[in-house]
Formats: structure tokens, sequence, C-alpha cells
């Protein structure tokens, strides 16, 4: 047990040095990091706009509750797309900074290495999360008087979990292909995009696309956030949404940790980690 102890204390030293490690990085690049968020700001407003230019158009919808629903999905998607640009482009910043083959020699496990990264990007995504939907929020005039924003926190932690999961398959596309695996974790998120219900309600999908759906988490976050923002949905109410994300969260990180492995053993074998293109 003595012995078990120490291993833990050292692998947890471990993912928090990484977690230390990338709080650095993105210190370094601070200024690219304001002008993506600014980009992103100018990105959520144009689908946000949607809303207003329907009524504009002579449509009739409810207003607020379009635009809110547009601006949750905007902002989850934003959300999503950090945690996968983090985790996928884990291998390619490791090339970048000249790091990849201590990194992959290190004495820590790849759990708590990738764990590392996967805890940062939770945690930076959720603050640019909050951000980003305070921002944009401020541009429209929306009655969020009974919204449960505590609710809608828990259901995107728990959607974390699976979203790190999926991020840990994507992550190994650069090690199998070093010149163009990481634009292919982007098309990985772009599918998830389509069946999701980002935008759209999942029921206007074909029956096979929104059978698809049923196993994307984004889908299952989606609807709880927007049941306790719009809503105002209690936590407990929302458990339909939240036990999917947490089957899909324990079978996506052990299942993402092995074709990980899977990938590392092939890369080592052919000399692709130290290749930049």
């Amino acid at each position: 047990m003595r012995a078990l102890a120490v291993t833990m204390k050292h692998e947890l030293i471990g993912l928090g040095g990484v977690v230390e490690r990338n709080v650095y990085l993105t210190r370094r690049y601070i200024w690219w990091d304001l002008a993506f968020f600014l980009w992103t700001v100018a990105n959520t407003l144009t689908i946000v706009f949607i809303a207003k230019g329907i009524e504009a158009a002579g449509g009739e919808i409810d207003v607020d509750r379009a635009t809110t629903t547009l601006l949750i999905g905007a902002v989850v998607w934003a959300y999503l797309g950090i945690i996968f640009e983090f985790i996928t482009e884990t291998v390619a910043w490791e090339r970048w900074e000249g790091t990849i083959e201590y990194t992959f020699m290190a004495p820590l496990s790849r759990a708590m290495h990738l764990g590392g990264t996967g805890v940062f990007s939770v945690l930076y995504g959720l603050v640019r999360a909050v951000l980003l939907f305070v921002v944009v929020a401020l541009f429209f005039d929306l009655a969020l008087a009974d919204a449960n924003f505590a609710a809608a926190l828990v259901v995107l932690l728990v959607a974390s979990v699976s979203f790190f999961g999926i991020g840990i398959m994507t992550a190994v596309l650069p090690l199998l292909s070093p010149e163009k695996g990481a634009q292919l974790g982007f098309v990985a998120q772009g599918l998830l995009l389509v069946v999701s219900g980002v935008y759209y309600p999942v029921s206007v999908l074909p029956s096979w696309m929104e059978w698809v759906s049923t196993i994307s988490p984004a889908t299952y976050a989606l609807e709880g956030i927007r049941a306790a923002i719009l809503d105002g949905v209690p936590l407990g109410s929302l458990w339909p949404q939240l036990w999917p994300l947490i089957v899909i969260g324990l079978v996506s990180i052990p299942l993402g940790l092995w074709v990980f492995s899977l990938g590392e053993r092939h890369a080592k074998r052919r000399g692709k980690l130290k290749r930049s293109g």
C-alpha cells in the first residue's frame, strides 16, 4: 500500500507539472489567445444574430428564446473546440517545442500526461466559455431571470469527461500522420457539429443521422444546458442527459488511452515521433 501511495503521489505530481507547463505555454502566447478569442466572439455574434435576422425578414419566432438557443450552441461548441484543440494538438505542441522525445521518455504514465492536458483544457475552456457567454450576451437584451446556471455548469463539467475521452482518440491522429493528423482531428470535431444539434434540434436530421447523435456527448450536453438556462430545470431533473454523458465518459476514456497507446507504439516503431513533416 505504501508503494502504491508513493507511485500515485509521483503520478499526481507529474499531472500537476503538465498542467503547470500548459499554463506557461498559454502565458507565452497570450496575445495570440486574445486574438483568437476576439475571432470567436465575432463568429458567435454572426451566428446569434441569425435569430434577429429572421425576425427582420418577416419571420415569426420567439426571438429571445431563439437567440439564447443559438448562443448556448455557439458557446458549448467553442468550449468543445478548445478541449479538442488542446488534446488533439498535444503531439504537435511537443514537436513545435522540440520536447516530444523528452516527454515520451519521461517517467510519467501516458494517462497522467494526457490527463494533465485534459485538466488544463477544461479549466481554460470553462473560463473562456463564461467570458464568451457574458461578452456576447451584452449585445442582446436577454431575459435569463429563470436560468439555472449552476445546473448548466454541472452538466458542462460532466460532459467535459466525455469530450476528454473522445479528444484522446483524436490525439492519436498526429502520431499516425505528422503531416495531416492534426487537421483530421478537426474533421472529427466537424462531424460532431453536424449530428449534435448545436444550432438546430436533432429531430430535423435524417433518421440515420439522428441515431448517430445518440452517441455524441455534445447532444446531451446541449439538451441539458439549454433546459437549465432556457427553462430553469433543476439539476435533479437533468438525469436523462447526465447518465448518458457519464456512460460515454466511462467508455471513451479507457478506449481513448488504449487507442493512443497503439498509436504511440506504431509511431515509435516507424520513427514518427521526431518528424515534423
